[in-house]
């Protein structure tokens, strides 16, 4: 298994995610790929998909908020000895042939995604076909949510929290 260092802010709310996660009603053995989460505040839910046949892509997901505001969710690990999960979450991305400008300016949030069983230990978000942790951590999500273009009078406006607990399994 390998050791990750943890930014302090995230070790401070294993312990509140593992009382989150106990009071969980997910099943005990879901794949990542089907795994569904929802943020108790906001009422926003995480919707893991099937990432399909790319190479880089590790992690596919939607993340619903209010007004029925989808983004767009990947997950690609980096390479090296300090390998993370980076994800990305996008609005309304154009499709095709997209420049990396294009694609930076329908980014909303981007970071490492944590994860954190029921006892608070937290790890990094693991590839498809590993078991779905109790918990997920987005660090800086609502702060970056709510200085995008979805959020407002034209887009969402319950701002989610950092942390998302796995709520079931989808069929």
């Amino acid at each position: 298994m390998m050791t990750t260092a943890v930014p302090p802010v995230i070790g401070l709310m294993a312990g509140s995610l593992a009382l989150a996660a106990a009071n969980s009603n997910a099943q005990a053995a879901c794949p990542i790929q089907l795994a569904v989460y929802g943020e108790a505040q906001s009422g926003a839910e995480i919707d893991f998909t099937p990432a399909g046949p790319s190479a880089t892509i590790t992690n596919a997901f939607r993340m619903i908020l209010d007004n029925n505001v989808v983004l767009d969710g990947i997950a690609m690990w980096t390479e090296g000895s300090a390998a993370r999960p980076h994800g990305s979450l996008m609005y309304k991305c154009p499709t095709g042939d997209v420049t990396g400008e294009e694609l930076a300016a329908c980014t909303v949030w981007e970071g490492v995604i944590y994860s954190a069983d029921e006892k608070g230990g937290v790890g990094l978000l693991p590839a498809e076909g590993a078991d779905a942790p109790k918990s997920l951590i987005f660090p800086d999500l609502g702060p970056s949510l709510e200085m995008s273009a979805a959020y407002g009078p034209a887009g969402f406006s319950k701002v989610p929290w950092d942390i998302f607990v796995l709520k079931g399994c989808q069929e």
